[in-house]
């Protein structure tokens, strides 16, 4: 039989194991100046290789974002502003508010924003584990 302290116990280790795993499924990033990522949400997905985010996301006007990847599908809608999206092996790209863009996984890609605030919403589905993003060679 299971006594309160063995439980409370239990209860603890439970909760820490929880904070351990949601540490390692979003390894630490290169940050990029100019960008704040809000998550929103977060579902895993059955298998446990693969994770949903939701993000939202603000550039400064002017910004250019340096080349990067990321482990998964990024499929982003565009909230406000305008910006030039430059994915690797594809033509540059013009888009603006109500616009929407994928990045294939583990593809370099790169943005240069307006003069206005960029905002997005995105959804990655990424590999746990793994950093969310990761800086790539020009």
């Amino acid at each position: 039989m299971l006594t309160r302290r063995a439980f409370g116990g239990c209860a603890i280790c439970a909760a820490v194991g929880l904070v351990a795993t949601e540490v390692a499924a979003q390894a630490p990033s290169p940050q990029f100046a100019g960008v704040s990522r809000t998550l929103l949400s977060k579902t895993e997905l059955p298998g446990e290789k693969y994770v949903t985010l939701l993000a939202s996301i603000e550039i400064a006007p002017g910004t250019t974002i340096p080349w990067h990847t990321h482990p998964g599908v990024e499929s982003a809608y565009v909230l406000e502003g305008e910006a030039d999206i430059l994915v690797r092996g594809q033509p540059d790209r013009s888009v603006k508010a109500s616009d929407g863009f994928q990045v294939p996984p583990e593809t370099p890609h790169s943005a240069r924003t307006g003069d206005k605030p960029f905002k997005l919403a995105v959804t990655y589905v990424v590999e746990k584990d793994k950093p969310l993003v990761a800086l790539a060679p020009q």
